[in-house]
């Protein structure tokens, strides 16, 4: 039996979103098979395997399924690697547009709890430096994961340069770097430092005091 039909969470891996490419007529896919598959993959990865190492047929032994299983589902290694990394993935938070800082706070928090996830930061760091080498594939996952975040978090900061909680005179580019940096280089640069509860809410007030609008001086 293969490391990944052993695996206790294989059954959790696809629950996320699904392959993206589109779905063939015929008989109804096999969820068991689509999350054997994506498990496979981690396993590999997890033991050391870069994705330059991987193929399709070794993922199919791995998974316990057919090469034709494989293909049915993915057009290629790019394609099914999307889908890995999307597997990695959580919904991203519903925001209440009620207050900047706890917005912030929540797109935050998110970033705090995928660091602490149990397929570990470790793993998706993993992913990301050996897909990185592949600008294509890097390029697919921003457009199909990245961007929605980011643009979320742009969405935020424009509200509150709109309401005065944000100075106008700095790009925004920038201020979402220093919100969304800090929660990156724990999770990626220095994994084995904690990510306590409250880092969030402590980055969020750090960063909003430094970016609030200047008092207008005095008229003489």
């Amino acid at each position: 039996m293969s490391r990944a039909a052993e695996h206790p969470e294989a059954s959790e891996v696809v629950a996320r979103p699904g392959p993206v490419t589109a779905e063939r007529r015929g008989r109804p896919r096999s969820a068991a098979a689509d999350s054997a598959i994506i498990e496979a993959v981690l396993c590999l990865i997890e033991d050391g395997v870069s994705i330059g190492e991987l193929s399709m047929e070794r993922i199919a032994r791995e998974a316990g399924v057919g090469k034709a299983t494989v293909y049915r589902r993915w057009s290629g290694k790019n394609a099914l690697m999307l889908d890995v990394m999307r597997s990695l993935d959580d919904q991203s938070p519903q925001l209440d547009g009620d207050s900047v800082r706890d917005d912030l706070v929540s797109l935050l928090e998110f970033l705090r709890r995928r660091g602490l996830a149990k397929r570990s930061s470790a793993l998706l760091r993993t992913v990301v430096s050996h897909v990185q080498a592949q600008p294509e594939l890097w390029a697919e996952y921003h457009d199909a994961v990245v961007r929605a975040r980011h643009e979320a978090l742009l969405a935020v900061l424009r509200r509150g340069v709109a309401n005065g909680e944000i100075r106008t005179d700095r790009d925004l580019e920038t201020i979402a770097d220093l919100f969304v940096g800090p929660m990156l280089a724990h999770a990626i640069l220095h994994e084995w430092r904690e990510m306590p509860e409250g880092l969030a809410e402590d980055i969020v007030d750090t960063v909003l005091e430094g970016v609030r609008p200047r008092p207008q001086a005095a008229a003489g």
